[in-house]
């Protein structure tokens, strides 16, 4: 009996313990978010989610993707570390409104599961979208560049069994479809709703990693939403051209205003942070430097103007400047490169009005006149006390001054004064 109560208690601690033991074996599934143009520091974020997704044990990493496109070498950087990932990466073009557009055409094809949501599309990859060259670039030089596109589009759809003919389309003719044409011309694996719909869809789906097979387990699974980290934000928030533009406007206007009005320090300050942090952005985005060049040719015009006095010439060349380098400042056809006109316009208006101003008051200050020193006592009116033959004294703001005059002046009478030299006052009579 005693015997049999014994075992009871070990079955029963065998099955609590493998009970917790399956509870605890859960796959989990981490999940991150792009949203917005891919840079550098979306390459470098998607690099280390996988790494973490690796080291923490997750059964994969699950990327939610709506771009409307970006630099070609991030791109190819995303597309690289989701090739050689070491645990399953799910592309999600999500949510409903959501694109792949671009770049993201390449990203979604090179996850070991592309999904979209309904209402989403995906497409128009060609070269000119994707940061290959521009507008100057010649014949045989754009087909290389479309040529090479259409090859890495057509590889990658290969690798991941997916349609090579769709993938060059794409590429050469900007093809873009729905999420539903996607599923039936086999350019993704499937079409759901949310994510919870996509694992159910997805259990027990094998797929090819660097290391071999694996078959994908969702079930029970845990959704762990990975937050992009501050510095990740900060830096993925600076390189956006917009971000940019404003930091490197913002870094000149306050440097203009230290230089113009020495000494107030926390103008000089902000613009320093802000001007290094817009170079930072500014490496990595395709920046044209003859557009840098003309906005600081500008800046430096705005600055003349004080010193000059040009009647306004100088500050016209200097919005100009500053007008004609903000619209050559990125040198790419990709929209979503460019600075958008709703911040462009405004940020110009702001800038060149601050400048004006700065200007204007800069000017009122040295036109002002003055209220100490030799050159306030000029214009000033004051007493004769004593009679002034070729020589004499006056009281001046309560001081008595040795005084000369062109014509004798007699004691009590006003005088005013023309002229000071050293310690004595030129002056002449106020005739009543």
């Amino acid at each position: 009996m005693f015997k049999k109560i014994i075992f009871t208690l070990i079955a029963v601690l065998i099955i609590m313990n493998f009970g917790a033991w399956a509870e605890e074996k859960k796959p989990v599934f981490n999940v991150i978010t792009i949203d917005g143009v891919i840079t550098s520091p979306t390459a470098k974020y998607v690099a280390n989610s996988i790494k973490d997704a690796q080291q923490t044990e997750a059964e994969g990493l699950i990327i939610l993707l709506d771009t409307p496109g970006g630099m070609d070498t991030a791109m190819r950087d995303i597309a690289k570390s989701i090739l050689n990932a070491p645990l399953p990466v799910i592309v999600f073009v999500s949510p409903p409104g959501a694109r792949a557009a671009s770049a993201g055409v390449i990203i979604t094809e090179a996850a070991h599961i592309a999904a979209m949501a309904p209402g989403t599309n995906i497409g128009a990859a060609h070269p000119v979208a994707i940061g290959f060259g521009g507008d100057g670039m010649d014949k045989t030089m754009s087909k290389k560049v479309e040529n090479d596109a259409a090859a890495y589009a057509r590889s990658i759809a290969k690798a991941r069994g997916r349609s090579e003919e769709w993938a060059e389309k794409a590429v050469r003719k900007s093809e873009s479809i729905t999420a539903e044409e996607a599923l039936k011309l086999n350019v993704i694996d499937f079409v759901a709703p949310d994510i919870d719909k996509l694992l159910v869809a997805i259990d027990q789906k094998e797929v090819n990693l660097a290391k071999g097979k694996k078959k994908i387990s969702t079930k029970n699974a845990i959704i762990n939403n990975k937050k992009m980290g501050t510095r990740q934000g900060v830096l993925s928030a600076i390189s956006d051209p917009n971000i940019s533009y404003i930091l490197l406007l913002i870094g000149l206007a306050g440097l203009y205003f230290e230089l113009s009005t020495p000494g107030a320090i926390l103008p000089g300050v902000i613009g320093g942070i802000s001007l290094l942090l817009a170079f930072f952005g500014l490496s990595t985005l395709p920046v044209n430097y003859t557009g840098i060049l003309l906005i600081i040719f500008g800046v430096i015009l705005f600055i003349a103007e004080i010193k000059v006095m040009s009647h306004g010439i100088l500050t016209v060349g200097g919005v100009i400047s500053l007008i004609m380098g903000s619209l050559l400042l990125f040198d790419t056809p990709e929209p979503a490169l460019r600075i958008s006109l709703q911040v462009l316009i405004p940020a110009i208006l702001v800038a060149s009005g601050f400048f004006i101003v700065v200007i204007w008051l800069a000017i009122k200050a040295q036109m002002r006149k003055h209220f100490t020193g030799v050159e306030a006592m000029v214009g000033t009116e004051a007493e004769v006390v004593t009679d002034i033959d070729n020589e004499g004294k006056v009281f001046l703001k309560g001081e008595y001054w040795r005084a000369t005059s062109e014509k004798p002046v007699k004691k009590g009478a006003k005088v005013k004064v023309i002229k000071v030299e050293g310690l004595s006052l030129i002056v002449e009579e106020i005739k009543k």
